[in-house]
């Protein structure tokens, strides 16, 4: 499971694909550490922050959060990132898990 309950919200674990055809999700990737880690794919480019705005930017609209509480915590120069949704855990977890197992891919 990427989606992992924080004390002032949920952590996702993403692998970023910058510069591509289309904004989108992928499936799981297997982490070196046993983890997992959701694929997501921007149009734009690793450049002045701009894949991270994108990547904040699709995550808000799929998951019906603001913009303002979403964050990079880490990885921000690179294509693994760990990013922070600000809100009530619980709630939040439930509806990552029940987006999750809702996608066909």
């Amino acid at each position: 499971m990427p989606f992992r309950v924080s004390p002032s919200g949920v952590r996702v674990r993403l692998k970023v694909a910058p510069k591509a055809k289309r904004n989108q999700f992928g499936g799981l990737l297997d982490e070196p550490d046993g983890g997992k880690a959701l694929k997501v794919a921007v149009t734009a480019a690793p450049e002045d922050g701009k894949a991270n705005a994108a990547v904040i930017a699709l995550l808000a609209e799929e998951w019906g959060v603001a913009k303002s509480a979403i964050s990079v915590v880490s990885g921000a120069t690179d294509r693994r990132k760990l990013v922070e949704i600000r809100g009530p855990s619980q709630e939040l977890l439930a509806k990552l898990q029940g987006w999750l197992a809702g996608r066909k891919d």
